[in-house]
């Protein structure tokens, strides 16, 4: 499938592909191999107030995360869903969302840990959507369901609890945190939005670096070109010649900023930490900074 038409505002972009604009967007609605996604933490506040034409909604707790176990969805309810929503093996796939597309993120996440091949976001989410004040529909596509088969996962771009704590102190690995300072610094333990959902302890891991996600888009949503993310990383230490682990609270946050230095910015070695900080900050006797 032709790129013409796809986000192209930064040629700096290292894999600029993985975005597409809103005006791609609303081209390419109906095109058979195209399957625009709405990702959202909240639907009856996002997509059933009114979401992109032939857009089904991926219900990012019920979708994307294990029915039982503390994990994301498994290889074959992954596949399941993507057979559901009418993915096919060559669909080209185009992920937006609430918060900025915090959880588009994470989901975009998922598809490249079960291998899938052409994933993207909609550059500035529902909010750039909105604000150029493009058509929304209430109406809930039908689709045809197709018989996709997910792939093995791909452990390299996933943290666990074990990997993580083995990389204190140790050189030419940096660990990202990405929440607010308050949270960073133990002063709050989880952000308003999400009073219940927190750890015993605050703080963050011993060695991490503060990076807010946030600072990664503009007020309109849209990603800040590739050398103003490089001006919010490299002075941190945060380098491509250094394996990087990115975390949050509960794993979408640092989603985004995984998005962020492993595509936008091409580090060859980016890793998300999605047991994160409710994880760490619950583990008895494990090392707290503030």
């Amino acid at each position: 499938m032709s790129l013409q038409g796809v986000y192209r505002m930064s040629q700096e972009y290292a894999n600029k592909e993985v975005l597409v604009s809103t005006q791609w967007a609303s081209d390419n609605i109906n095109k058979p191999n195209v399957r625009i996604l709405e990702v959202d933490w909240d639907p009856t506040t996002a997509y059933n107030q009114g979401h992109i034409e032939s857009a089904p909604l991926i219900d990012w707790r019920k979708d994307m995360n294990h029915p039982i176990t503390r994990d994301i969805i498994d290889k074959q309810g992954f596949g399941a869903l993507l057979s559901r929503l009418g993915v096919k093996e060559d669909s080209t796939v185009v992920l937006y969302g609430d918060f900025n597309n915090w959880f588009a993120a994470y989901a975009f996440w998922v598809f490249k840990y079960y291998r899938f091949n052409d994933v993207r976001l909609l550059n500035g989410g529902r909010k750039k959507w909105i604000d150029e004040g493009k058509k929304f529909t209430t109406t809930v596509p039908t689709n045809s369901p197709s018989n996709y088969a997910a792939k093995d996962s791909d452990e390299n771009i996933r943290a666990f609890y074990p990997q993580v704590k083995e990389t204190l102190g140790k050189q030419g690995i940096v660990l990202v945190d990405v929440r607010s300072p308050a949270e960073f610094k133990g002063e709050v333990l989880a952000p308003p939005e999400y009073p219940t959902e927190h750890a015993q302890r605050g703080g963050h891991i011993p060695g991490a670096v503060n990076q807010p996600w946030a600072q990664a888009v503009k007020e309109d949503g849209t990603f800040k070109s590739a050398q103003e993310l490089r001006g919010l990383y490299e002075p941190k230490q945060v380098t491509s010649n250094k394996n990087v682990i990115t975390y949050c609270r509960i794993g979408e946050r640092s989603a985004h900023s995984w998005f962020v230095l492993k595509y936008l910015l091409g580090y060859p070695n980016v890793k998300n930490y999605d047991g994160s900080w409710t994880e760490w900050g619950n583990m008895v006797r494990n090392p707290v900074e503030r």
